[in-house]
């Protein structure tokens, strides 16, 4: 007997499939590949141009919405307004500069009979950049040094205690490797100016980069952990192939850390082992990664599982997943009418 897939409307962001991808569509598949769920997707967009927009094989609709600078009212409003239209049952959030407003607005979300999986605010700032250190001593889990610069001053200052190279990492996203004081102050000019402050200056851990991508239950349980190598790394950083590996001090680790810390939702911690075989943790990703997908391809669908545990559902943890899956990404040119591109400029929609 063929159980029927509920029906359910769930709205997503993070549409941007460009060079430096948002986990929007991977996460879209997965949902689309539920034996559990018949999904209809609105898409919630802050670009006219962001490629999912136009995958209308995968994203049933789309609005755009205010970017996060905007507010966090401004952003309610436009979720009732969409709202009213679709029904949605759940929002899934993919990007790290809008969840602090959905964060700061899961209650009246609810209240409009919409659901939210997400980390709670005190979850999501102890694990920023900024406050590594602090998150490694209060955890005990071994994390580069790190120091916050709020001005050319301060970054002067902080380079004093650092050894070269260094990495100047954005608020939210980008990081670049300084080999000189010079190389150090344009880097910061450059993230101040396209992420604000502070600026972040961490130690250069030389090592194997790594990744484990989870899903908290919000009680202290591991639903789902898939490890990864990176094999393929693009100049901003990201991921363009990779490999699931057997680890098991990489999933203690993950486990560890959602114990600890009861986290709810998903999440990604990017690793450095040393030759010396030593874990770093360089940064808790708040969100799910863009190479969720291949968590899915090796046996674990996380987006599924998110979607079972926001709607109240049961939801048996993972115990498993295939080792030697790869994920390789590629572009593909996507042919579209422009006026699909000028409806949705002058309605908001598509």
């Amino acid at each position: 007997m063929v159980m029927e897939r509920k029906k359910i409307v769930v709205a997503i962001t993070g549409l941007n499939n460009i060079d430096s991808p948002g986990p929007g569509m991977p996460v879209i598949r997965g949902i689309k590949e539920s034996s559990c769920f018949d999904a209809r997707i609105i898409g919630l967009a802050y670009d006219h141009l962001e490629p999912g927009i136009y995958m209308k094989e995968w994203v049933d609709k789309t609005y755009m919405i205010p970017y996060p600078s905007k507010g966090k009212d401004a952003l309610l409003e436009r979720i009732k307004e969409i709202h009213a239209k679709e029904n949605f049952d759940l929002i899934i959030p993919n990007f790290d500069a809008e969840l602090f407003s959905f964060i700061k607005l899961e209650k009246q979300i609810e209240q409009l009979g919409i659901k939210t999986f997400l980390p709670s605010m005190e979850q999501f700032e102890e694990r920023h950049k900024s406050n590594l250190s602090k998150y490694g001593e209060k955890y005990g889990v071994t994390v580069p040094k790190s120091e916050e610069a709020f001005s050319m001053n301060d970054l002067f200052n902080i380079l004093r205690s650092f050894s070269y190279p260094v990495m100047v990492k954005g608020k939210y996203y980008d990081a670049y490797k300084a080999y000189s004081q010079e190389q150090a102050q344009a880097y910061f000019s450059k993230l101040s100016a396209k992420w604000g402050f502070p600026v972040i200056v961490q130690e250069y851990i030389d090592g194997t980069e790594v990744n484990v991508i989870a899903l908290g239950d919000g009680k202290g349980n591991v639903v789902s952990a898939v490890a990864m190598r990176k094999q393929y790394i693009t100049d901003k950083g990201k991921a363009w192939g990779g490999v699931t590996i057997s680890d098991e001090s990489m999933l203690e680790l993950t486990h560890r850390i959602i114990s600890q810390t009861q986290w709810r939702g998903g999440m990604e911690l990017e690793l450095i082992r040393t030759v010396d075989n030593k874990l770093f943790i360089l940064e808790i990703n708040p969100r799910i990664p863009a190479w969720v997908y291949l968590a899915v391809g090796a046996g674990q669908n996380l987006p599924e599982a998110l979607v079972k545990l926001a709607l109240g559902m049961d939801v048996k943890p993972y115990s498993s997943y295939d080792i030697g899956k790869m994920f390789i990404r590629y572009s593909w040119d996507l042919i579209v009418d422009i006026d699909m591109f000028s409806k949705l400029v002058t309605k908001g929609e598509l």
